[in-house]
């Protein structure tokens, strides 16, 4: 397989993987993702934003978000996001440190 032809497979996967945490499992909370996977979809924008920021495209946090959630961020959480529990609170601060350390 060339190279191109890789990369458009990747970012199909990508795209594929955003429309599935985004439009058909709005159910799923990031805390869960994380604490289950390591990732959530905060960590998916970042990696956009970081992807962004190293070929020198000027991206901030929130611009990554909007992108990658298709809203503000607010408005997400406002309209998909519940509370989480206390024991999901212990586990996402174990997998944060785990996983994202100090990137967040």
């Amino acid at each position: 397989m060339d190279d191109q032809t890789r990369i458009e497979l990747e970012a199909a996967a990508f795209r594929t993987l955003r429309e599935h945490l985004m439009e058909k499992r709005t159910d799923v909370q990031n805390i869960d993702l994380m604490n289950l996977a390591g990732f959530c979809r905060n960590c998916l924008s970042r990696w956009y934003q970081e992807a962004a920021n190293a070929r020198d495209i000027d991206m901030d946090k929130e611009q990554a978000r909007e992108i990658f959630y298709g809203m503000p961020y607010a408005d997400w959480r406002a309209k998909f996001q519940t509370e989480a529990g206390d024991a999901q609170k212990a586990a996402f601060s174990k997998a944060f440190a785990d996983n994202v350390g100090d990137k967040g």
